[in-house]
């Protein structure tokens, strides 16, 4: 086993938990949807919050394919294997944060993506930057942030990260959600 499918285990298993939070709330969401249509009651999923969990979800799959990029410079040791874990820790934190454990809880999802946007968009905005210090130290991976693409690429990414986190109403934060998405899907297309 090399270095890097010992420490690449530990942070697809954190990974892989993040992307069932992720499913698992959709579903837990959907649950409260059917019951409520069954008796006769209102609740309303919305498009936010599934909005933000695509994006979320998109999210960590750049991280888990940017694992791969690193696989050549990943050596097992105590620093290593603590920022893997506090790393992919965040994004299970973020996830989980994504969908309510309740969602019968709430007429409408949109109120609970109100109340957690700012925590999660800040977790994700957090690891971005900590992804980019990490390839800064390292000589060979600043010249994969540095190019002009890459560059505007993120910066793009920040800035719709931070306008998802401060925009009012449904419609904007819509459309701001959208554009994250399909800038990663641009992104994976290149």
């Amino acid at each position: 086993m090399t270095d890097f499918e010992f420490v690449f285990a530990l942070f697809s298993l954190l990974l892989g938990l993040s992307m069932v939070e992720l499913l698992g709330g959709l579903g837990r969401a959907l649950e409260a949807r059917f019951a409520a249509e069954a008796e006769r009651g209102t609740f309303a999923i919305g498009w936010l919050t599934p909005l933000l969990a695509i994006f979320v979800m998109l999210d960590l799959l750049s991280f888990w394919r940017a694992a791969w990029v690193l696989r050549g410079d990943i050596a097992v040791s105590g620093t290593t294997l603590m920022a893997v874990a506090a790393f992919a820790s965040v994004y299970y934190l973020a996830s989980r944060l994504v969908f309510p454990s309740h969602p019968e809880g709430f007429a409408n999802l949109d109120t609970h993506y109100f109340r957690v946007r700012r925590l999660v968009l800040g977790l994700l905005l957090v690891l971005l930057g900590a992804q980019i210090a990490y390839y800064a130290a390292h000589p060979v991976l600043v010249k994969a942030v540095t190019n002009p693409l890459s560059l505007g690429l993120t910066l793009v990414l920040a800035a719709l990260m931070v306008a998802a986190m401060w925009v009012k109403g449904a419609r904007i934060g819509t459309a701001v959600l959208v554009l994250l998405i399909a800038r990663y899907v641009i992104v994976y297309l290149l």
